[in-house]
């Protein structure tokens, strides 16, 4: 799982998710990612509880996963598509066809393999969201201090000064900015832009190719044994 994407700006409209997983870690991003972007969510981690909550809460959409520790998400998928139209979005631990097939074979409205990049999860709620016409507004652009990122024009500014910077230090500069003030550690960063495991000195180069960039005063902070924050220095 990677980065999460910026918070939404609050909409008119906000959707209520359920999310159905028995994994703690992969609950816990999920409830976080989808509440940065505006959306209500609420989560069970079991066949029985998970229709429950569906039934009691009448979801706008539903994230299940297959593995589920009383039975298998196709089972609740088959008993959700009994009562209710609502869009799924099946998780599974593996990019098995067969898996695939049979879920969207039973209703499911999308396929997410485990592990997910969370703005592409994002994305693929948002699209099943529009068709029922209640995706909220985003807006594009991340400010910090002095500092001003837009995410549709890749144009980054600090007090106004336009500051040019290569794809993968914009993915830095825009996970540090999704996340101000909180501490990210290399393995974080690591995993979040790269994806799999690299020598943690990556980190440390292309903080150090940022720093030098957005000049002084200096917004990335050091933790020495923790990583390194977003924030001013006090």
């Amino acid at each position: 799982m990677t980065a999460v994407p910026p918070p939404a700006k609050e909409s008119a409209v906000t959707a209520t998710i359920a999310v159905i997983d028995d994994e703690p870690g992969i609950v816990d991003v999920l409830e976080m990612g989808l509440r940065l972007q505006g959306f209500a969510v609420e989560s069970a981690d079991d066949l029985a509880s998970g229709y429950d909550l569906v039934r009691r809460l009448r979801p706008d959409l539903v994230i299940l996963d297959v593995g589920l520790p009383d039975g298998s998400g196709f089972d609740l998928l088959r008993r959700i598509r009994a009562d209710s139209p609502v869009p799924v979005v099946m998780l599974t631990a593996h990019d098995d066809v067969d898996d695939r097939v049979r879920g969207l074979d039973l209703g499911a409205d999308d396929y997410v393999a485990k592990p997910f990049r969370m703005e592409e999860l994002v994305a693929r709620v948002r699209a099943q969201l529009r068709r029922q016409g209640l995706a909220p507004a985003t807006d594009p652009t991340l400010m910090y201090a002095d500092l001003r990122l837009d995410q549709r024009t890749h144009e980054v500014h600090r007090s106004n000064r336009p500051i040019e910077l290569t794809a993968r230090e914009f993915e830095l500069l825009e996970l540090f900015l999704q996340h101000p003030n909180q501490v990210l550690s290399k393995e974080t960063i690591l995993d979040r832009l790269w994806g799999y495991a690299f020598d943690d000195n990556l980190v440390e180069v292309y903080v150090s190719y940022l720093r030098r960039k957005l000049g002084e005063p200096q917004l990335i902070q050091t933790l020495r044994g923790a990583g390194y924050a977003l924030r001013e220095r006090s």
